[in-house]
């Protein structure tokens, strides 16, 4: 590690993907109830009482399940986002400046995949046990076009190290030139997070399949870590194809947490133009259109790079 902030700058960290989560998922919230015709008091105030209800909802057990298991699942999604997003820099610098940071980020991403399994398995419920092979078996169609994305920003910048793909990008962003990774990238965000159209282990068609058995505080942890995925994935966008913090009169710290909220943004606008798509199809789609235009993307910004 190099270059690190102080040590008290880890604990501001959670509490800004905290904030970016809540604004999300209670602005989705709101437009979800309004779509469906609800009134717009009514709508403004469902996040809160939402979080009113999971805190005082009865826990839910099933026959002979894993208490422990279930429950480290659910922290442990939360852990992964937190970890993940070490590596961010919300301005200059991320707090932990690994000279492998795209990497570390893919590992969280792994740790999550663990997390979701272990939520399933622990609850020993059919429903649960289903929604949690669907996110592994989701995960091998969008790891490997996420993958290629990462790499491919890693050739341009020809580092491992997330502020050197920063400075790489001072006089061109990476998503103008490698457009199919980007869009790669971010198809790649909402199915890690299991969220929006990518949906399908949590789906009502296996009564919430891995959150199925989950209830009260434990559901809410469950749901947090998945938001926390979801905001720490659309931060990540920022330093590798959006430019980091730079931009014109504004901090760079407040330019990262602008530039993630617009990624946010096109991810809560996608929800809304994209049905759910199940993991099959999802897979066909993905290794027969996905990894080959992510593969060829990376190879011509390996040549770019050679040329140079």
């Amino acid at each position: 590690m190099r270059d690190e902030l102080p040590w008290w700058a880890g604990l501001l960290l959670p509490l800004v993907l905290a904030a970016l989560a809540a604004a999300t998922a209670s602005t989705d919230a709101v437009l979800t109830a309004r779509t469906a015709g609800a009134p717009a008091r009514q709508a403004l105030t469902l996040p809160l009482r939402d979080l009113a209800g999971f805190l005082v909802q009865q826990r839910r057990r099933t026959l002979a399940a894993d208490v422990l298991l279930g429950q480290s699942g659910a922290v442990a999604l939360l852990a992964a986002a937190v970890l993940a997003s070490l590596v961010t820099p919300f301005g200059q610098r991320p707090v932990a400046d690994f000279s492998i940071g795209i990497v570390w980020f893919n590992a969280m991403e792994v740790v999550a995949w663990a997390a979701v399994w272990l939520v399933g398995w622990g609850a020993n419920s059919a429903y649960g046990l289903v929604g949690s092979y669907r996110f592994i078996a989701q995960g091998l169609a969008y790891e490997l076009p996420h993958m290629f994305a990462l790499i491919t920003a890693a050739l341009g910048a020809g580092s491992l190290r997330v502020p050197d793909v920063v400075a790489a990008q001072s006089s061109l962003w990476f998503a103008v030139w490698m457009p199919a990774a980007f869009a790669g990238y971010l198809l790649s965000v909402p199915a890690m997070a299991f969220w929006g159209p990518f949906d399908h282990p949590v789906g009502s068609d296996a009564s919430g399949g891995a959150a199925a058995e989950l209830s009260g505080v434990d559901r809410l942890v469950f749901l947090g870590g998945r938001w926390l995925l979801l905001v720490s994935g659309a931060a990540f966008a920022v330093p590798l194809f959006l430019g980091g913090g730079a931009g014109p009169l504004l901090p760079p710290w407040l330019w990262s947490v602008v530039k993630t909220l617009a990624v946010l943004a096109v991810l809560v606008w996608l929800k809304r133009r994209l049905p759910t798509v199940r993991m099959e199809r999802y897979q066909e789609i993905a290794w027969v259109v996905l990894i080959p235009v992510t593969l060829v993307q990376a190879l011509v910004v390996a040549v770019v790079v050679l040329v140079r």
